[in-house]
């Protein structure tokens, strides 16, 4: 036979109850089966609420009681026949009235006893049970009713009592027969050798499943939940997690003491020693395989699940009197135990200085008191410290039977953690190496289980969190090439940009659920929010998701302020602005020792060349040993297409405008012509060589007249610089005359560094540039006689925002 157990969710309602009838039905035709089910959803807690009002002398328990009444009635009045539904609403009243005996005594008496709540919850199960059978017997006679209250024996621990199997299993086998087809039994619901009514506990449903598996060795035990089996993580922290098609007892008992829902400890016990398969199938969703499981699986994959425990609390014992000492830890988990309070984890430093352990926080002030008590002596002769208590902390288990002895398992374990900035208070492994727990931050619990699901689940879709400031020219560039590249990522590298935030200057918007990369605009104008940096950076922190990159495409020094503060949530940073590296040196140190310590990227490639290589060569050749002479670059994408097209065909102003309507100069052009945007460029690779410089130690000439620069807003910089297009013009033939023309190059060597606008000639490497293009050139050591030269497009939007994209993909792949 085939015993088969129905959750709260599953016997909920009058639907759900004819869903759980055929599908026993169809189990029936095939082999006998038992159904065991649950109380519909809510009334266990709603008789447990009837008890404490009823103490409480709260008459309000009268109407919990007369709701729970119609509840019952109303369901058998929609599916039972008639003469069923008065056979059940004889058998409503009558238990009822034993019910509402018991809760007008408790209320008379103000006293609620364990017996007496035993007593009350077991008709939740009783009532469900019986509806289900009349619903079941009018379409299978010979469906018969087992009441669980005397056919399953425990002792008199009430609300938590122990099953008597011997006495059980004899009762069990004799009242269930192979030849009959179908039984329905509560579950949770059992008495005592006195006939006193008892209950198992949480999760004593599953464990009657068990029970009666066990009892009359049963092909398979199906536990009929409202999720597709056993998952791996919880789907609440992990969008992505999937259910598992089989697995051990020992993983399922793992997963299930560190909380996984579907399926409770003691459950396993039984069914674990006959070594019956276990099923968990979702009843809202039937023809889904669910997760089976076995003794043995073929599945080898080493980790199967990642589960948590959202509340705990870490208490450290140590000091020189634990060193070498015989008995102290067997003193110290004696009086634990006599204190009835339970530990979830243990760990102790191999110098046995210290012994830490994990208890529920309700329980840690007397476990402390406990410990004082013990040891008071010790305490007093300063053997041992005072006892310290870390509460808010969570445990996350890794969990899989293989991974014994499968190497790198800890290495991912710890490097996904890392990674995202998750302190580890505390370790914990088995020789058996079924399960690796780690103590953590209670805030980091969602983020933590996520990064590990993507770190052991490798065919899982990488999902990367972005939070983007700016949607200028540069921003909206991104935005479109991210939509354009989405498929091909996912497809060929696993690989998924979730934008979680977007800000400009005016609107924002903070969504974890995601916002398109190619309706933004529209998802701002209707679901934004005004603007404010410090709201949007406070918020993308508290989200506390995993794997994500912040993302800077401004030119402003607001987000800037910021870097250090989302760089020490750990969270990565890839921008194109220039003014965090060019600002003063001690915050250019400061962001990176911040990036460091935390564990994460700080990427800027952009602030120099564009798309261009720049940065990333330049610590190439440092990292190699290689000794930087000279570094000679025309750097400014912006000035360099200036000048490459001053040819005389345009005036100088007109140039100007082309340039910043083409997107190559800042959104301000004097920040290019006056030679800061170079210089702020030429600052940070000095910088990336080791100089210890600020902006102001960069020599620059000025080409602009003092006119050009203090005029107001930028329409009436432009009429001031028409005025000095004859002036341009002149220093323009005065290089043509001598077979030259005029570059704006930056040049570095020693410690020194200048910005000055240069006639070269022919025998110059800059003097064939074009277009757009920056030039960059590095004589050094190895490269002496012929330098190393970097050349490409060194502005516009399209090169800059594929820069940036590269190394948000380059972070991504970083990340766990």
């Amino acid at each position: 036979m085939i015993v088969m157990k129905f959750g709260g969710t599953s016997v909920g309602n009058a639907e759900r109850m004819k869903t759980v009838r055929d599908l026993v039905l169809q189990s029936a035709e095939k082999e006998g089966a038992v159904a065991v089910v649950s109380a519909m959803s809510g009334i266990t807690d709603q008789l447990i609420s009837m008890g404490k009002k009823a103490e409480a002398g709260d008459s309000q328990y009268k109407m919990l009681y007369d709701d729970l009444y119609f509840r019952h009635r109303k369901t058998a009045e929609e599916i039972l026949q008639p003469k069923d539904r008065e056979e059940y609403l004889q058998f409503l009243k009558s238990q009822c009235s034993s019910l509402e005996d018991m809760l007008n005594g408790i209320f008379l008496i103000r006293e609620l006893s364990p017996r007496s709540l035993d007593f009350i919850t077991s008709f939740g199960e009783l009532l469900s049970s019986y509806l289900i059978y009349l619903l079941m017997r009018a379409t299978e006679p010979r469906c018969q009713f087992i009441d669980s209250r005397y056919q399953i024996k425990t002792d008199s621990h009430f609300t938590a009592a122990s099953v008597d199997f011997a006495i059980t299993n004899d009762l069990l086998k004799e009242q269930i027969k192979p030849e009959n087809p179908v039984y329905v039994m509560g579950g949770f619901i059992a008495s005592n050798g006195d006939g006193v009514i008892t209950t198992l506990g949480r999760g004593g449903s599953d464990y009657t499943g068990a029970i009666v598996a066990a009892a009359i060795n049963a092909t398979e035990l199906e536990i009929w939940t409202d999720v597709d089996g056993v998952m791996t993580a919880d789907p609440r922290k992990v969008k992505r997690a999937f259910s598992l098609r089989e697995m051990t007892y020992e993983e399922a008992m793992e997963m299930s003491h560190f909380g996984a829902k579907v399926i409770h400890p003691p459950t396993i016990q039984p069914a674990l020693q006959k070594k019956i398969p276990i099923v968990i199938k979702n009843t809202f969703n039937p023809s889904h395989p669910g997760t089976r499981i076995l003794d043995e699986t073929n599945d080898k994959q080493p980790v199967k699940g990642i589960s948590s425990i959202s509340k705990i609390a870490l208490i450290n014992v140590e000091g020189s009197g634990l060193v070498g000492v015989t008995g102290f830890a067997a003193r110290l988990f004696s009086v634990l135990g006599s204190a009835e309070i339970n530990i979830i984890l243990i760990t102790q430093a191999s110098s046995e200085h210290s012994i830490c352990f994990a208890i529920k926080p309700e329980d840690a002030s007397k476990a402390k008191k406990s410990i004082e008590d013990e040891f008071r002596l010790e305490i007093k002769a300063g053997l041992v410290n005072q006892i310290e208590i870390q509460t808010d902390l969570a445990i996350v288990a890794v969990i899989g039977s293989h991974m014994k002895l499968t190497t790198g398992i800890s290495g991912r374990l710890f490097g996904a953690l890392g990674k995202n900035g998750i302190n580890i208070y505390a370790i914990a492994q088995g020789s058996s190496e079924l399960n690796i727990s780690t103590v953590i931050h209670q805030h980091d619990e969602a983020k933590a289980v996520d990064a590990l699901h993507q770190a052991f689940f490798s065919q899982d879709i990488k999902r990367v969190n972005l939070f983007i400031t700016g949607t200028g020219l540069i921003g909206k560039t991104l935005l479109a090439q991210m939509t354009k590249q989405k498929d091909y990522l996912l497809k060929k590298h696993s690989l998924e940009f979730h934008i979680a935030g977007i800000a400009n200057s005016r609107q924002m918007r903070i969504d974890a659920n995601g916002i398109s990369s190619d309706r933004w605009a529209e998802i701002l104008e209707n679901k934004g929010e005004k603007a404010d940096l410090q709201n949007f950076v406070d918020r993308m922190i508290g989200l506390n998701l995993s794997n994500s990159i912040f993302i800077d495409n401004s030119a402003s020094d607001e987000p800037v302020a910021y870097y250090e503060q989302v760089l020490g949530h750990s969270i990565s940073i890839a921008t194109p602005n220039k003014i965090a590296n060019s600002s003063s040196m001690q915050s250019y140190h400061q962001l990176r020792e911040t990036a460091k310590n935390k564990n994460v990227k700080f990427f800027y490639e952009t602030n120099v060349g564009a798309g261009l290589p720049v940065i990333s060569t330049l610590n190439d050749l440092l990292r190699s040993g290689d000794e930087i002479i000279r570094i000679d670059a025309v750097i400014s994408g912006s000035l360099s297409f200036i000048f490459n097209n001053y040819t005389g065909q345009k005036s100088f102003s007109d140039l100007v405008m082309e340039a910043k309507n083409m997107g190559y100069t800042e959104p301000d052009p004097r920040e290019d012509l006056s030679g800061m945007d170079a210089a702020r460029k030429t600052l940070i690779i000095a910088r990336e060589m080791g100089l210890e410089m600020e902006l102001n130690d960069i020599k620059v000439e000025d080409i602009l007249p003092k006119s050009c620069m203090q005029a107001q807003g930028i329409p009436a910089f432009f009429e001031e610089l028409k005025k000095y297009d004859d002036h341009f013009d002149a220093r323009r033939q005065t290089a043509e005359k001598e077979g030259k023309v005029l570059r704006f190059i930056a040049n570095m060597q020693g410690n020194e560094a200048r910005i000055s606008l240069q006639a070269i000639g022919p025998e110059n490497p800059f003097y064939a540039l074009s277009g757009s293009d920056n030039m960059i050139s590095f004589t050094t050591g190895r490269y002496h006689h012929r330098p190393l030269v970097v050349q490409g497009p060194g502005a516009g939007a399209e090169v800059t925002a594929a820069g940036v994209f590269a190394e948000i993909i380059e972070i991504s792949q970083y990340l766990s």
